[in-house]
């Protein structure tokens, strides 16, 4: 077997088996007992946040584990949960008996010409609507009122004007699914890529507001491997925070970037990024599946995913899966020690496979992690190139897996340009630990043949 689909999936390594295989057995533990063997367990799984933590320059208090990378980007989108709910919220205002969508996250103050008073009960404006009792004047922000309606003197029923949908997420047009699905449900708008991949970074500053709260960018592409300019990125946002500063504006503004493709590629520092959110993935840096972690800054403020046992500092609550952590803390751990390593074997590996293979369209040119191929045979179905190559124990991909089990055509392919015959015709390889120099020829020379003979059946 030749396995050319890393950025699918990769094996647990030995060492990592090793150090979760404990876990599972002798020392099976519920961290929240009370129990010294549990607190020992307790104490073991935090070393392994900090191992995890380290290896992007933060603390381990700045780390939620999660189920996987899907789980910590829809969680990293909960930080526009409580926004989302203010500005949905109606404020009453006695001034015309009526209902304004104005909240207090825009930086407005109540005008006082007009005596806008603000209710914080239910009881409240219940109170005022039928006895016009005279409330207090403050001049201070508008805050909301959790009801949703109020009764005017003529008992009336009062409903909240509709409001304008504001745009409070950007994400990157070739963004994963679960960033892309989640961001859809916020009212999300996408963030144009130019044809090389890389994020453009004109769209995004021309699409920045004041509303705009959240920003997510993928540090690398999971179908192109392209490595975006996060640095740069981070800058833009730096600006804007400091623009809304000067005028005023309170809008919080962060930035979130999913790293799992990125691990153990690229030397990660959460401050050099400039990000406020991070994901990792274990199961793409030879640890567990199902385990992943987003990094939070401090000063971020999300809802929980799950409640209950308060665990993940409330953020997801759940017995902790102690043997998936020690693997993937020590599956980090190995890949920043064998960084260096890696980076020069995959770029070894790339450059034979480029130079063996024939009559290709090499799709990724620039910017890309070292061990993402992506080919073009234009004209040719790549669908039944996987199947024939499978039969030889050739182990490709079209792109993303969740994408191609559903048939669906790739959005990151179509974000960069390519036509419905180069995206057809586009196989997805990636490098990893498994492969060899001889795998490599081998691979090519079987690809070759595949292709030939799928060329010649095509072309009659």
């Amino acid at each position: 077997m030749i396995y050319l689909d890393h950025a699918a999936a990769t094996p647990v390594s030995k060492k990592v088996l090793k150090a979760m295989e404990p876990y599972f057995t002798r020392e099976f533990f519920n961290p929240s007992a009370a129990y010294l063997p549990a607190k020992k367990i307790a104490a073991d799984y935090e070393a392994a946040k900090g191992v995890i933590a380290h290896a992007i320059g933060a603390k381990s208090t700045d780390i939620v584990i999660t189920g996987g990378a899907t789980e910590a980007n829809n969680l990293a989108f909960k930080v526009l949960d409580n926004w989302t709910r203010i500005l949905s919220e109606p404020v009453f205002s006695e001034a015309g008996l009526e209902f304004s969508t104005q909240g207090s996250s825009s930086g407005r103050r109540l005008d006082t010409e007009r005596k806008r008073s603000v209710c914080s009960s239910p009881t409240e404006v219940k109170s005022y609507a039928g006895s016009r009792a005279e409330p207090s004047l403050r001049d201070e922000p508008v805050r909301p009122v959790r009801n949703i309606g109020a009764l005017n003197s003529n008992q009336n029923f009062m409903r909240p004007k509709k409001q304008v949908s504001a745009t409070r997420a950007l994400y990157l047009e070739t963004e994963h699914d679960s960033v892309r699905a989640i961001a859809k449900k916020y009212n999300g708008t996408a963030i144009n890529v130019l044809p090389s991949g890389l994020i453009d970074l004109k769209d995004l500053k021309a699409k920045i507001t004041d509303e705009t709260m959240l920003i997510s960018v993928s540090l690398a592409n999971n179908e192109l491997g392209t490595i975006q300019p996060m640095a740069e990125i981070g800058a833009i946002v730096r600006n804007v925070k400091l623009d809304r500063l000067k005028r005023g504006v309170q809008t919080p503004l962060y930035l979130h970037s999913d790293a799992s493709q990125a691990l153990n590629l690229l030397d990660i520092n959460v401050a050099r990024l400039g990000v406020d959110m991070l994901t990792l993935n274990a199961a793409k840096v030879y640890g567990p599946k199902g385990v992943g972690a987003l990094y939070v800054a401090h000063d971020v403020k999300l809802t929980p995913i799950s409640v209950g046992g308060g665990q993940e500092q409330g953020l997801r609550s759940g017995t902790e899966n102690v043997p998936g952590v020690i693997g993937f803390a020590t599956a980090v751990k190995e890949a920043k020690e064998h960084l260096n390593g890696n980076r020069k074997k995959y770029a070894n590996l790339k450059k034979i496979l480029l130079a063996k293979l024939q009559e290709y369209e090499l799709i990724n040119k620039k910017h890309t992690l070292d061990n993402f191929i992506v080919l073009c045979y234009n004209g040719i179905d790549a669908e039944r190139l996987i199947y024939l190559l499978e039969e030889k124990e050739i182990y490709v991909a079209t792109g993303a897996a969740c994408a191609a089990s559903k048939g669906q055509k790739s959005h990151v392919l179509t974000a960069i340009g390519l036509s419905d015959s180069q995206i057809a015709g586009s196989l997805r390889l990636t490098l990893g630990e498994t492969n060899t120099e001889e795998q490599i020829h081998e691979a090519a020379r079987i690809i070759n043949e595949v292709v030939a003979a799928e060329q010649e059946r095509v072309n009659g």
